[in-house]
């Protein structure tokens, strides 16, 4: 078609695409419903959270036993898998392939199957995922980071002396890996000693001064016409009734309420600002920015750089703001597409950040907490479940989207553990999406939000592994390879 100048004609481009679009990775939870908006778009997963039931994803049916060490090992495995490759040549072995992760021997594959990755190389994207990478940018563009210093760190005794200015309660991030993981709370030798292995092995660390903080995050999306920004998310951090991990993300809220307007307007600058950076840097596409606002001062600090869709890109595509426009990851894969367009971004800025343009949603990540290790004999299925005047729960009807949850007494339930799957300490069990909130003003969760946890791990049940070796096997498979973050 001609120039794509408007939202019209966006929408146009994707509903009369006829290239093939591929989702990659362990699961469609990233990119949920974006097939509705685009022609031709497929998901290819590891885990069938919808047993066979959703006709735009494709799981290959023979798994080969391996343990993955990342979700580049997943997403390389499912490449070269015959399965895979036959369903690809099927639809004219050629298209657009994007994902949540990927690395440089993904970008061989898809070279040689004929796919295009939509998205800036992977040596580029790492660049950009480093949190020392990160504060630099930021610096250079007036989007400030919490009060840090970079260094090695050799020992407690060193520790104290380059971070001296930040005083004695610290947070110490390595440049790469889930926070949930690689973010490290110390303010004595004895929490130092802790983690020293750890901090002692990084070339460089982020030490930062610990303020009284709440998490945030922002998606956007950086084009040849400017950077489009979502709207500023509050982030459920650390909950013991949902991940093991004291710093682990396990949720977020959307809502027009979040935090003041100012802390909103700022953050909305601040992401601009880096976007427009990361232009500079080569970077372009999606990505997200986690903020730090501090409860004392409402001071907003730039927290990590996440280049690429997210956990959170989930609620981005399918607020109301998206779907009266359209999905912000659309934006993403026009600026990978050869279509000509030159959008008017500060019109569609402008619009996003309006309250009226934002509904109310959440999402729990409800991992397996307990350090026990299991095998999965029951699992609840994916879809709309309803929750009674008691607080008790039950499946009302199959569906593949979060609006198909049509008021708070419903919730969308994306399963990811599944019967005959390990359940160990970490684990992802599965991802609930509700309307409205599941924190209170003071940021602690509301007894809707329990009861939904508790409804939905109620479901679950496991049996003792009694035989020695298959146990040592799954706590091998638990604290090994298969502990990481999929989503």
């Amino acid at each position: 078609m001609n120039k794509i100048t408007n939202i019209s004609d966006i929408r146009r481009y994707f509903h009369n695409n006829k290239d093939p679009v591929y989702f990659i990775s362990a699961t469609n939870f990233n990119l949920l419903g974006i097939g509705d908006w685009v022609g031709n778009f497929r998901h290819i997963t590891y885990i069938d959270c919808f047993d066979g039931r959703q006709k735009n994803i494709f799981v290959p049916k023979m798994k080969f036993p391996r343990d993955f060490e990342s979700i580049e090992d997943i997403n390389n495995y499912l490449l070269e898998h015959k399965e895979v490759i036959d369903y690809l040549q099927s639809r004219g072995g050629k298209g657009t392939a994007t994902f949540l992760m990927f690395d440089e021997h993904t970008e061989e594959i898809c070279k040689q199957l004929g796919l295009r990755v939509a998205f800036p190389p992977a040596e580029l994207r790492s660049r950009m995922d480093n949190k020392i990478e990160t504060v630099r940018i930021g610096n250079k563009v007036g989007v400030p980071s919490v009060p840090n210093v970079l260094a090695k760190v050799n020992s407690y005794a060193h520790l104290q002396e380059v971070s001296e200015e930040l005083g004695t309660d610290l947070v110490i991030q390595s440049a790469f890996g889930d926070s949930g993981h690689t973010t490290f709370f110390v303010s004595n030798e004895d929490e130092y000693y802790k983690y020293a292995e750890e901090i002692e092995a990084e070339p460089e660390v982020k030490i930062m001064k610990r303020i009284n903080c709440r998490g945030s995050a922002i998606e956007a999306c950086s084009t040849r016409c400017g950077t489009v920004v979502g709207p500023l998310m509050t982030e459920l951090v650390g909950f013991k009734a949902l991940t093991p991990y004291k710093g682990g993300w396990c949720g977020n809220e959307m809502f027009a309420g979040a935090f003041t307007q100012e802390v909103r307007d700022k953050a909305r600058e601040y992401t601009f600002k880096f976007g427009e950076a990361l232009r500079d840097e080569g970077y372009r596409g999606y990505f997200e920015l986690d903020f730090l606002i501090d409860m004392d001062t409402e001071e907003v600090y730039l927290g990590e750089l996440n280049p690429r869709v997210t956990g959170a890109s989930s609620l981005t595509n399918v607020a109301a703001f998206a779907h009266s426009d359209v999905p912000l990851f659309l934006f993403h894969l026009l600026e990978f597409s050869d279509q000509d367009f030159d959008i008017d971004i500060e019109d569609i800025n402008e619009r996003w950040s309006n309250p009226d343009s934002i509904d109310s949603w959440s999402q729990l990540v409800i991992k397996h907490t307990d350090e026990s290790v299991d095998l999965l004999t029951q699992a609840p299925q994916s879809g709309v479940w309803r929750m009674a005047e008691d607080g008790s729960i039950g499946y009302d009807h199959y569906n593949y989207h979060p609006h198909a949850a049509e008021s708070e007494q419903e919730a969308f339930f994306m399963r990811i553990s599944g019967v005959g799957d390990f359940r160990y300490e970490g684990a992802d069990l599965g991802i609930l999406i509700t309307r409205g909130r599941l924190m209170d003003d003071n940021f602690d969760l509301t007894p809707r939000a329990k009861a939904w946890i508790d409804g939905i791990r109620g479901q679950f049940a496991g049996q003792a592994l009694q035989d020695p070796a298959i146990e040592a096997a799954a706590v091998d498979h638990a604290i090994g390879g298969s502990n990481f973050k999929i989503l």
